[in-house]
């Protein structure tokens, strides 16, 4: 299938990725995530999410104009599994680099801050929900998008729930994304530090410096230091 040798052709690393970018491609793939077909809409939001992945700033707005924040919703509501996943790695790849997810939540953090609630919100499969906590420790480490977050006590409320989930990688997420929040060497970051202490995310912290799992100490641990510093 000639769209799933186009998903290759756009890995980072291609050659081919500058001209095939000059060539109208995002038009054609963004119009292929509007098909009635599962497959369709895979590979086109697949070729979408290699485009993405470590793309200039350019090629990122160039995707969102194109395919639209209505249609990335939509796709986030799919019932396909695989298109969903792809529409959160294509989210994931746009929200990298702190001047992009800057850029990008300034203009459309507030529909981005929805869809990723809505899907906290209702019934995903780990991996679902995984890789939604990773966009928003992505957000999380935006210089003002982290902000959003900050404002919106009920997603705070949120990431403190999955912080005690009884799945490792879902705690592991939320920990990052803790753990961007709250950096030491930024501004604002006393009273962000403040403000998750009085919610009760230092105690859950603590707890999971205690955890079996290695990764997710350390990264826990790595947390708690931002309070000692």
């Amino acid at each position: 299938m000639a769209s799933s040798t186009l998903c290759n052709l756009l890995l980072e690393f291609s050659p081919s990725k500058e001209p095939i970018l000059e060539s109208g491609v995002i038009e054609l793939l963004c119009s292929l995530t509007q098909s009635d077909s599962p497959a369709l809409r895979v590979n086109g939001i697949w070729a979408l999410m290699n485009m993405a992945f470590q793309a200039e700033q350019k090629v990122k707005v160039e995707i969102v104009r194109c395919l639209g924040t209505e249609q990335l919703f939509r796709l986030l509501s799919d019932p396909d599994t695989n298109v969903l996943m792809k529409t959160l790695g294509l989210l994931r790849n746009l929200l990298s680099t702190r001047p992009h997810i800057d850029q990008i939540m300034s203009s459309h953090g507030k529909q981005i801050m929805q869809a990723v609630t809505l899907i906290l919100e209702t019934e995903h499969s780990i991996e679902v929900k995984e890789q939604t906590l990773c966009i928003l420790a992505n957000i999380a480490d935006g210089n003002t998008a982290k902000e959003l977050i900050m404002t919106n006590d009920d997603m705070l409320q949120k990431v403190k729930y999955y912080l005690g989930h009884s799945n490792g990688k879902l705690q592991l997420a939320a920990t990052f994304c803790v753990s961007n929040l709250i950096w030491n060497e930024e501004d604002g970051s006393q009273e962000r530090q403040d403000k998750l202490r009085e919610m009760g995310f230092v105690d859950i912290l603590h707890k999971l410096t205690q955890s079996s799992d290695p990764s997710l100490s350390e990264k826990a641990k790595t947390a708690m230091q931002q309070y000692l510093a």
